[in-house]
Parts: structure tokens; sequence; C-alpha cells
């Protein structure tokens, strides 16, 4: 189908209400309404897989979200118009199976778009501020302070490593990664990074130093998670890795539980000698009665890092601004480089 002359680019908005007022801000969302043509199901929770079957085939673009549905073989058979899938959230590994990327999207040359770097500042901000929160043993203060005439405590250091000046450990240069190096410019750490794909040329752009797991591990004061969660990914910190850690040093998971061998960090965390601080466990919620609960030296956060009014609000911001450059007729900042769908989490 041809769009005829002046017409705008025809999108289907799969998302519901509740994503839309989470990720838009209303001015933003009126823009994409004036500059496309929108076709939007009026339901609460978003389009339904029918009605995306039913609308799929004029669409030239399709906005997907947190809980729209997946673009199957079926859909995509019936997408003969469609040259980009905007995705206003994180991974979009759910959301299309490897096997359609070879048979679908890339011999038809259909960009995908993903909002990651948006949720990578929430997640980043979110592990800066549980580094410096563990490493001063801010909450453990305030607890403490709760107590009928609590103060410092001789149980509590008072002049622990803070993040100036400290070495930090960065494990994968990932969206967060980089937004987490980004974050730690002020703070005139040394900052490692294990990725095992990046350059050195990439390190010396980053302004890093590349090492191995095992020196990072061994060096830092804080180290900071920040992997996807892939098979070869799976458990990369396992007691003799864990046991390198310094006395003292504060470990920091944002990623995904299954990249830590939780019960090797258990035993190594009732040594005493390191910290903890987690937003991801595996599973997810852990059980009632996870020691995780009851350690002193565990800050344990319900998976909160991604969420954040700034960077939701970017998801929607960054997905606009894939829609309009890709229908300019320029790149799309966030593309997925679907050649690589393997290593994306």
């Amino acid at each position: 189908m041809t769009r005829p002359r002046g017409a705008k680019p025809r999108v289907l908005y799969l998302p519901g209400k509740d994503h839309t007022e989470k990720v838009f801000q209303p001015r933003k969302y009126e823009e994409m309404l004036a500059q496309f043509r929108v076709w939007f199901s009026p339901s609460q929770k978003g389009a339904s897989v029918e009605e995306l079957l039913k609308q799929i085939a004029s669409a030239e673009a399709v906005v997907t979200g947190w809980g729209t549905p997946q673009l199957t073989a079926e859909v995509l058979d019936r997408a003969g118009n469609l040259s980009l899938i905007a995705h206003s959230a994180g991974s979009v590994r759910w959301m299309i199976p490897d096997p359609l990327v070879e048979k679908y999207l890339l011999p038809r040359g259909i960009t995908v778009f993903s909002a990651n770097q948006a949720i990578a500042c929430n997640v980043a901000e979110s592990a800066l501020g549980m580094m410096i929160a563990c490493g001063r043993y801010l909450v453990d203060y305030a607890l403490h302070c709760r107590q009928p005439g609590g103060w410092r405590s001789p149980e509590l250091p008072t002049n622990p490593q803070g993040l100036h000046g400290s070495i930090v450990g960065v494990v994968s240069a990932s969206k967060v990664g980089r937004e987490m190096i980004k974050l730690l410019a002020p703070f005139d750490c040394t900052v490692l990074v294990y990725d095992p794909y990046l350059s050195d040329y990439g390190a010396g752009a980053l302004g890093v130093e590349k090492t191995s797991l095992n020196e990072l591990l061994k060096r830092s004061d804080y180290v900071t998670v920040h992997a996807p969660q892939l098979p070869e990914t799976h458990h990369i910190l396992r007691r003799p890795q864990l046991k390198l850690l310094k006395d003292g040093a504060v470990l920091v998971n944002t990623s995904r539980g299954s990249v830590i061998d939780e019960a090797a960090l258990i035993k190594e965390l009732k040594t005493g000698r390191i910290r903890a601080a987690l937003d991801v466990t595996d599973p997810e919620p852990p059980a009632v009665d996870h020691p995780f609960r009851g350690m002193n030296n565990v800050m344990l956060l319900p998976h909160l890092s991604g969420a954040g009014t700034y960077g939701y609000f970017k998801i929607g911001e960054t997905t606009l601004k894939a829609l309009e450059d890709h229908f300019a007729g320029k790149p799309v900042m966030g593309a997925v480089d679907l050649r690589n769908i393997e290593r994306i989490a």
C-alpha cells in the first residue's frame, strides 16, 4: 500500500491507558497524535490480539509496550507495510521471538526501536544511590536512630570508604553500565569495566580501564552489576569470584538475580566481610524466610530500580523521536542491532 502524498504515516498504537499515562507526558502524546494517523484501542488495557491482527495490515509503524500482544508469525504475515516497531519499554526479546527476526525483520529491513536507554537512567541512578547508602551505612544508622537514645554506634563505622576517590567495578558496559559510568564522573573514581565485547578503543572512549572479571573483583571498593540475563551470564559471580572481593567491599545488583549464584553469595555474606545491595533476586520475590531478609549486611529492595518519573517520561519522549526520525528518513537513535539479537537481554 502506497501512502498518498501529504498523508500522515499510519501508526498502530497498542498500549493501554495506564501505560500511556506512565510514559507519555500529555503534550508528547498530543504531538504524536498530531503528526501521525494513530489508531489505538479505547480499552484501558490496550489492544487485544484480535485488534492487532485486524489493524496491522495497513500499519507503517507499531508502538508496543509493557503488556501488549506478542508480534507472532501470524501478525507479521499480515504486516506488509510495516517498517518500524517502536517499543515504548525495555527489552524486545519477549515481543519478537528470535526466529521471526531472521524470517521477517531482517529480510524486510524493519527497524526495531527500544526505549531501554530511558530506563537505564532510572536504573543507574538507583544503583548509584544504593552504593552511597550501603557504603556509608545510611540505612543502618537511620534504623539505629529510630531506637530510643540511638545515635552513633561503636558497631557501625563512622569513617567509611565513600564513593569519592574509590575504585568502582562496573560489570558490563551495557546501556545501564554506560549510564553508570557517566554518573560516576563527578566522584573522582577509578572505574574498572569487565565486558568481553568492549574493545580497547571503546574503553578509552568511555574513560575507563578494561579488566578481567577477577581483577575487577579483587581491586574494587564497589562492584555494580549491569549484565544482561543471557545463558552465558548465568551465575557469572560464583563463590570463587565472590571470595575475591575486598573486605568491606559493596556489591550492588540491579540487573537480574540469576547473574549471581545466590547460595554462594549467602555464604560470603555470612562471613560479614562484604555488604550487598540487591534490587533483584532469583526468584522474585524471595521466600518469606530467605536469608537475605534477615541479614544486616544486605540492603534488599523489591525490584524498583527501573521505575521513576524522569526515565519513564523519557520513554515516551524517545519513542516519539524514533517515529519522527524514522519517517523523516533519519537514523533512529535506540534502534536495536538485530544482527546481534542473541546478545540482547
